[in-house]
């Protein structure tokens, strides 16, 4: 049996959600290890728990498609970030709970993508015995550790070019 990795999403969308979903698949394949996606942020590790199989080959389609095609959450039993920097616990049984999805699905590590509420949760899980990577995205590019997060350039890129389009029509009506 070849080794199994789950994909989870969380917090806010961004640009470029998708595109890192198929190359973490992508990379996984190229081991032999197969690519689970988990539906709707940490939620869909527990009961009932929600997956997507995911063949790199099949999400070929994803690089420019915006959103996530795993959904994402910042709500509910996983709402960890309490202002900027802070956190609260999350209970152990939850953290048990994400264990006991992941062993249930036969995963041997999680991939989480997220900013710092969803990072701040892969570190509890992390230090609750859970193998795991964690992918930086934000739009606002407030991570601490990394220079530039995924989904910030596609976003400055983008209100850059609406206020270019902007100024034509501005000079147009003085």
């Amino acid at each position: 049996m070849s080794k199994r990795i789950g994909i989870v999403t969380g917090g806010e969308d961004c640009p470029g959600l998708n595109a890192v979903i198929r190359a973490v698949a992508k990379a996984a394949a190229k081991r032999g290890w197969e690519s689970i996606g988990i539906l709707g942020g940490y939620e869909g590790l527990l009961e009932p728990r929600r997956t997507l199989p995911l063949d790199y080959q099949a999400l070929s389609g994803l690089l420019t498609r915006g959103g996530t095609i795993l959904g994402t959450a910042n709500r509910g039993r996983f709402s960890a970030k309490v202002g900027h920097g802070e956190s609260r616990a999350l209970p152990t049984e939850l953290l048990d709970g994400v264990k006991a999805g992941l062993e249930a699905l036969g995963i041997f590590a999680l991939v989480t993508i997220g900013g710092d509420g969803s990072l701040g949760i892969a570190q509890q899980l992390h230090e609750h015995g859970v193998p795991l990577v964690g992918v930086p995205k934000s739009i606002d590019n407030d991570l601490a550790g990394t220079m530039m997060t995924f989904g910030f350039d596609s976003a400055v890129a983008c209100a850059t070019d609406a206020l270019d389009r902007l100024h034509s029509t501005a000079e147009s009506h003085n």
